[in-house]
């Protein structure tokens, strides 16, 4: 491995380059081998595939969202600076997205498309220009009002996997009537006199209060073989919230007090505590967000992006929770067992993309001489997690049992260590302290959405270095926020 030039592209065994990417994990989900025939993707029926999305066309067009706004502005509001806001502006999904143009071409890429900006994909407004150039404001406000409450219906059931999966949604943002284009607009709550004034009519829609609205873009696969990369639905069916009905609106689309209520108590929030918040662990994003509307002398979208990045790492903080004890041997304290428990998060922990995540723990102890005899999860200056740390995450495997993390390699996992639902992990650690007194413990659990080095590669692929200063605010990308999700500090003897 070149570890004088851990960055040089032409080098195959470059962990940068390998992640090039994993980031993308289903950007790269390639089609470059036939498919087993039960898993063709039938392009008729999905016309643009690898996205799975389905478009009832008529001369109903979408709608901007700044137009939503006019009516429903405190809604546009909660949406502006969110996930779903900034889901094409991304400057790491920009620059992944620019090298998947590159090595896989424009097809491939579409696969990436058809959830990070949905309504400009079926309209053919994305046509691969590796820019923002004569983009609509439509097509830059990626998940948008009117691309949620066009949902008609899902195909979940009708894709090659048979579960929701790579933006397997209806868009329908209206029909005809007697020649005349009428838009429509689908949401949770029943219509009332007057809903949509004449701007739109209303449909009551039971798919916007369940998970499975979320699942086809929060459930990508390799296009190809249908290995699950990004199995956040299926972690969550699997597991308690969705046996109590605790649906992800009901986390993700609520105040953080009201998101510890849903995963405490298996309360559904009530009637008027929905909101448009779509709150994920993308600190990065909310941070450049905050930097570049300041910069831009637009306050009211800085305060909102801070407001955002607090938001996620509260809940982050809310997340899991360490338990240390000790393991004894004759008596004598031999092991130190740290216990990680996921207590709120509906999904695994960490979720998305796990090749890429990192979730790991970060454990000194000393012994009563006040000596260290574990030092493990350090970070340096540049953001380099040292050797040895406990990590959750998967790592893939193509078919000859080979480590790969290679999205259109991998075909099955050899490792899966991520944490459920309301489950836990076990990391033991052995130690001799030659019975020198107490033993100190200092545990943390830290996260990040992926490593400076991946994150930084992926910045410098943004395709024009000036549009992205000019977007985000900074020529280099800045640290990627670590959150440290728990802690605690336990002294541990032995029992003789």
């Amino acid at each position: 491995m070149n570890r004088t030039n851990p960055i040089n592209r032409r080098n195959p065994m470059n962990p940068i380059k390998m992640a090039g990417f994993v980031v993308t994990a289903f950007i790269f989900s390639l089609g470059l081998v036939s498919a087993a025939p039960h898993m063709k993707t039938d392009t008729d029926f999905y016309p643009y595939a690898p996205s799975l999305l389905k478009w009832d066309k008529t001369t109903a067009e979408f709608t901007d969202p700044a137009t939503c706004g006019e009516c429903h502005p405190e809604k546009y509001e909660e949406w502006q600076g969110s996930m779903h806001a900034m889901a094409f502006k991304d400057p790491i999904y920009q620059g992944e997205l620019n090298l998947a143009r590159e090595e896989a071409g424009h097809d491939t890429a579409r696969l990436c498309e058809g959830c990070h900006t949905p309504a400009a994909v079926v309209t053919g407004e994305v046509k691969g220009t590796p820019d923002f150039k004569g983009l609509s404001p439509l097509a830059m406000a990626g998940v948008s009002c009117d691309v949620c409450h066009s949902v008609k219906d899902h195909t979940g059931w009708q894709t090659p996997y048979h579960q929701p999966e790579n933006g397997s949604l209806v868009l329908s943002p209206g029909r005809e009537e007697d020649g005349e284009a009428m838009l429509t607009k689908y949401g949770p709550m029943e219509p009332y006199d007057g809903c949509g004034d004449d701007f739109h009519t209303c449909v009551q829609s039971k798919l916007h209060t369940t998970s499975e609205l979320c699942a086809s873009c929060h459930q990508v696969f390799n296009a190809r073989t249908h290995t699950p990369l990004e199995a956040t639905y299926q972690e969550w069916k699997e597991g308690a919230y969705s046996t109590h009905d605790i649906q992800c609106q009901d986390c993700h689309m609520v105040d953080t007090a009201t998101f510890k209520r849903s995963a405490d108590q298996f309360v559904k929030p009530a009637s008027g505590e929905h909101r448009h918040y779509f709150n994920g662990a993308n600190l990065l994003l909310y941070s450049m967000t905050a930097n570049a509307a300041q910069k831009a002398g637009n306050e009211a979208l800085a305060a909102n992006a801070r407001e955002k990045y607090t938001m996620a790492e509260a809940r982050l903080k809310a997340a899991a929770e360490l338990e240390v004890s000790g393991g004894y041997t004759n008596g004598r304290l031999t092991e130190i067992h740290v216990r990680v428990k996921n207590v709120r998060a509906g999904h695994n922990l960490p979720t998305s993309l796990t090749n890429i995540r990192e979730m790991w723990l970060e454990v000194t102890a000393s012994d009563g001489t006040g000596k260290t005899i574990i030092s493990t999860g350090t970070v340096d200056d540049r953001g380099k997690i040292a050797d040895g740390a406990k990590i959750f995450n998967t790592m893939g495997q193509d078919a000859n049992f080979k480590f790969s993390i290679h999205p259109w390699e991998i075909e099955t996992f050899s490792k899966k260590e991520t944490i459920p639902p309301k489950g836990s992990r076990v990391v033991v650690y052995g130690i001799n302290p030659e019975g020198t007194g107490p033993v100190t413990i200092h545990a943390r659990l830290q996260f990040r959405q992926a490593s400076q080095a991946i994150a930084e590669k992926l910045y410098s692929l943004f395709p024009d270095p000036a549009l992205a200063e000019k977007t985000y605010g900074v020529k280099q990308l800045p640290m990627i926020p670590v959150v440290e999700m728990t802690s605690t500090t336990v002294v541990l003897k032995d029992q003789i």
